[in-house]
């Protein structure tokens, strides 16, 4: 057994029990091979990635889950939220693996110490996942086991919003040095309340967009605007809604139940936009954004949708195999 393969699974005996897991698992869903990355990349202000400036070298990490198959195979790159790899990473990467897709999941969080940003999201900026995926992506594309022409990218809540916004030309143009391009931009419940210069402007690959109605997390009412503005650029953008599908709503825990993410951090009541030299404005108050802001809100709703998910499921595995041409 090879230590990386070691390392994840006897995490999954740990939180899942191994016997039990090997007895009932779907065996294509098992990874033919785990392999963990370190990721070089940098910790910036928002600011500094806007500008294009260096911030403060990083190293985060990646697991790659190899599916079951031959030769170069298509990958999903996932990205979490502002809570970590959360409950609902494990299904999406068991759901992959199981239909011949290998899987790498980013860990932006412990490689800069950190846990969660839920209840201070200043603890790091919004766009440093950007530069995270950009990062991944190098070393994936070159990876012997990887088909550079069929990686896609998905991200939730705050890796959703770093997965839709991955796509601008101008941030791909600052940041991404791989010399390789993303199929595919699958977005899960991300904020769209921020305005960036030239953000309809973006990769000529496809954007699915999943979010649920009732979300005051991230509403997804700023999320259709952007959307529109897209649309209107030509772009193939899709947002899909779901109703009573609170933030979070594929998550494997708490299906059914509606709870408050005590003192988490919202902006769902502020308009910010980027102004010359990279500065994030209050559209309302027309000052600089901080979390410190009147707009800020706490205590927005989380909770599992089995409905949901499942109809989810089912339209980003028609997409995605419609992407990558599978059989």
């Amino acid at each position: 057994m090879s230590l990386v393969f070691a390392a994840s699974f006897f995490g999954e005996c740990l939180f899942g029990g191994c016997h039990a897991q090997a007895q009932t698992a779907n065996p294509k869903q098992v990874a033919a091979r785990v392999e963990l990355h370190a990721i070089p990349t940098t910790t910036l202000s928002d600011q500094q990635f806007l500008n294009g400036e260096a911030g403060t070298p990083a190293t985060v990490t990646g697991e790659f889950r190899v599916a079951q198959g031959t030769g170069r195979l298509p990958v999903i790159i996932l990205i979490h939220g502002s809570g970590g790899i959360s409950a609902n990473m494990e299904p999406w990467t068991q759901h992959f693996n199981a239909t011949g897709v290998s899987t790498f999941v980013i860990d932006g969080f412990t490689g800069r110490g950190l846990i969660s940003v839920n209840t201070d999201q200043a603890l790091l900026g919004r766009l440093n996942f950007i530069v995270d995926i950009y990062r991944a992506l190098a070393i994936v594309a070159k990876h012997p086991r990887v088909d550079p022409e069929r990686i896609a990218l998905m991200g939730f809540s705050r890796g959703g919003q770093a997965a839709l916004y991955a796509s601008v030309t101008r941030f791909q143009s600052m940041w991404n040095t791989s010399g390789a391009q993303f199929a595919a931009y699958i977005p899960f419940y991300p904020d769209c309340a921020t305005t960036y210069l030239t953000d309809s402007d973006v990769a000529a690959r496809p954007i699915r967009i999943f979010h649920g109605m009732p979300d005051d997390y991230n509403p997804v009412a700023s999320c259709k605007a952007y959307v529109q503005r897209l649309r209107d650029a030509k772009r193939d953008v899709v947002l899909t809604e779901y109703p009573d599908a609170q933030h979070g709503f594929d998550t494997p825990l708490n299906v059914g139940t509606v709870a408050v993410a005590t003192n988490a951090q919202t902006v769902r009541s502020c308009s910010i936009r980027e102004a010359d030299g990279g500065i994030l404005m209050n559209a309302k108050s027309g000052q600089p954004f901080t979390y410190k802001d009147d707009c800020v809100q706490l205590n927005p709703h989380v909770g599992g949708n089995a409905e949901a998910t499942r109809a989810a499921r089912i339209a980003v595995s028609d997409f995605v195999r419609q992407v990558f041409k599978l059989e």
